[in-house]
């Protein structure tokens, strides 16, 4: 079994920066990647970034250059960095991987956290 407790979400005006994080416990060392998904109110839910256990990173297109992912594999925690926000960023944000168990792969996601920009 895997947890991901997401954390730091918030309200910041446009232009701002926030920081969530997701951390990560249970048997993680067959988990890749670790990415973050986003879902505003009446939308689906979109990837946002992911990064893979080489550091290779991968962003939604609406996100590249102000959204930065990154892991501390000490923590076992995965960051995404939101700067110059936009009123569009508006959504519950969630921490999901994969991990490989028994032959079979397995979907893991947080409980989300709400980041709202205020225009």
């Amino acid at each position: 079994q895997v947890q991901l407790v997401e954390s730091g979400g918030g309200l910041v005006q446009a232009g701002g920066s926030l920081r969530v994080s997701c951390a990560a416990s249970g048997s993680i060392f067959r988990c890749n990647p670790m990415g973050w998904y986003r879902q505003a109110p009446g939308k689906q839910r979109e990837l946002v970034a992911v990064i893979f256990s080489g550091a290779m990173t991968n962003y939604a297109d609406s996100v590249k250059g102000r959204f930065t992912i990154s892991g501390d594999n000490a923590k076992n925690t995965v960051y995404l960095q939101m700067n110059s926000l936009k009123p569009e960023d508006t959504a519950v944000y969630y921490c999901h991987t994969k991990c490989l168990s028994v032959g079979s792969w397995y979907e893991y996601w947080g409980q989300g956290t709400q980041v709202t920009v205020s225009s």
